[in-house]
Parts: C-alpha cells; structure tokens; sequence
C-alpha cells in the first residue's frame, strides 16, 4: 500500500500541514520540525505524488514532444540538447515516437493535453485535418519545427535555400548530372522545401532535370543504401553527384556505392543534409549542410518557455512568430571536382 502524507504526519507526530510546509519549503518551519519530517519521510521511504501537486500549483513542469523518427541522427541530437536545456530550467520530458505515423500524431496531442503538459514541441512535419484542428484549438503554448503555414511559433532553417545552396555547390564543382534522394514530398520542410531548393538550382543553371534521377525516402540509413542501388541500377552513367536529403540516407548511399565497386568520390560525389555525427564516421567524411543543432535547441526552449512562464499571454499575442536560424555547407571528403 501507497505511503501517503497523514502516513508521514502521524510517523513524525506532527499535523498533515506541518508535513506540507516541509515538503513545499514554506516559511515558519523551524529546524527541529524538518528533521522529524524528513526523518519520518526517509523510514518510510514517502514520495510526493507528482499528480497531486500538479494539481495544486496548476503546473506540471513537463514538455511534451512528438519526435517522427527516434533513431534518426540528426532527430536524436535535437532531442538530447532540448531535454538537457529543459532540465536546466526545471523541466521534464514527455517524448512520443510516432515512427513517421501521421495517425499517431493527434493521439499523442490529445494525450499531452490530458496530461496538463505545460507545453509542447511538435518535431513532426506532415500535417493532415485532425492535426491542423487541434493546433487551432489548443491552448497549450506549442513551438513547431516546420513551417506549417498556420499560425503557430516556429523554429526552422531555410530548407529551400540550404537545398539551393547544396546543389549549387555540386554545381560549382562542375557536376552537371545531379541525382537527389530525397525526402517525403509531404514533409513540408525537409521533403518538399528542400527538393524544390534542388530543382531550382539546376533550373537557374540551366541543367535539365530528369525525373527519373529523384528518388523519395524516409531520411534513414537503409533507404538511401536501397535508393541509390535504384539509381546505379537504372540510370547508372547518368550522373556524378547525389544529393540526399539527410545524413542518414547519403552514409547509405556511399556504402551502397562502395559496394557496388565504385568509389566516392572518385566516380560518384555525394553531399548530405543536416551535420549530424554519422556524417564524420562515414568513410569518406561526408559534405554535407549543417543544421544549427544548439540554435534550434536553444530558441525551441527559450520561445516555449516564455509562453509557458507568461502564463499564455505571449502565446495569445505572439503565435506568429517564427525565428528562422543559419545554416552552413560544411566541406570533407565526399565531393571532388570535375574539371571542364
């Protein structure tokens, strides 16, 4: 049976009040009443129910967060530094992976908000009706990493001028056959924004795109191995460089290459997205568009917890703002130059 606080109070022979002042670090408790009741609360092994005093206080100090994909490199160290940021100030973490599913999205929000969750960050991109419904509705202050179009605080980069940015660099290097693995067009920041910073690229140097040379992914390791098999497969010769839209995918892509007895990226070059830490493990080192991981971290908490310690004013007259942070193309090994 539960340990409960007229448990302690009778243990230390004092009222349930006097425990409660102990507990909560009220003022007029001499030196003598806490140690009985820190006494009594150690033989008795007590623990404060979290419920009942989120209940009280009307503050929970949790944060709850929806990430689509745990194991992704560049998600998981998000994840670390805003749990750690968090911590720091007093808050704790409630963390659902939805493994990429839409469906699980709004159970997860209806769930936080059952929860009393004094605030949310929503990692996911991909938005359907049920989604936009509850974010319309909540009051719960909520910071978003996807340009959403809706009324919501948000922290992203430029998608669409880092995926410029990328092939443009390929294009320096005198590739004139770019491929893309790309990510899930209804991602609206890393699938859709950053392909469309791809096509725009070539289209403004006046490269032709084939269609036949994008390929759509999930940003993990084994679909880029399994894509860019597609792509030696089919259109093998027809290109120089792919540009994949995280990580994850291009270290699979250049062990696929690899094994397919060519070399990077002495045949094929390969530039990745994010500067996450496979892309200094891969064998060679990856190129690729570095993410500002502690910016986003930083501002995602700091923009929260305004909201949240305004008690929901900033949220009320502040729902449109969006910090945009920089990004940087980072170069190592992965990309060499053809020379004309």
């Amino acid at each position: 049976m539960a340990v409960k606080i007229k448990d302690v109070a009778r243990a230390a022979g004092v009222s349930v009040t006097s425990v409660s002042r102990v507990l909560n670090n009220g003022e007029h408790v001499s030196e003598k009443l806490e140690k009985k009741v820190r006494r009594a609360i150690e033989e008795l092994n007590y623990s404060p129910s979290l419920i009942a005093k989120s209940l009280k206080r009307n503050k929970t100090n949790l944060i709850g967060v929806i990430i689509p994909d745990i194991t992704s490199n560049f998600q998981a160290m998000i994840l670390s530094r805003i749990e750690e940021i968090a911590g720091r100030r007093g808050y704790n973490l409630l963390v659902s992976n939805i493994v990429e599913d839409t469906g699980k999205v709004v159970k997860y929000l209806n769930i936080y908000q059952e929860m009393r969750v004094d605030g949310m960050v929503l990692m996911h991109e991909k938005l359907n009706g049920d989604i936009e419904n509850f974010l319309n509705k909540t009051d719960i202050p909520l910071v978003v990493h996807a340009d959403l179009g809706m009324n919501l605080p948000t922290v992203i980069i430029d998608d669409f001028q880092a995926g410029y940015d990328a092939a443009s660099y390929l294009i320096a290097q005198g590739h004139r056959k770019i491929a893309m693995i790309a990510g899930d067009p209804r991602d609206v920041c890393a699938g859709l924004r950053r392909m469309e910073g791809y096509t725009a690229a070539c289209r403004d140097h006046g490269i032709g795109l084939k269609e036949t040379l994008i390929r759509h992914g999930d940003y993990k390791l084994d679909t880029g191995y399994r894509l860019m098999a597609e792509l030696l497969g089919e259109a093998r010769g027809e290109f120089t460089a792919v540009l994949a839209a995280s990580d994850d995918m291009a270290a699979g892509a250049v062990n696929c290459i690899r094994d397919h007895g060519l070399h990077v990226p002495g045949d094929i070059s390969v530039i990745g997205f994010d500067g996450s830490q496979i892309a200094d493990i891969v064998r060679p080192r990856l190129t690729t568009i570095r993410q500002p991981v502690e910016q986003i971290s930083e501002r995602t908490v700091e923009l929260l917890l305004e909201m949240i310690e305004d008690e929901g004013e900033l949220w009320r007259k502040d729902r449109m703002k969006t910090v945009v942070l920089g990004h940087e193309l980072v170069e190592r090994g992965s990309c060499r130059r053809i020379e004309a």
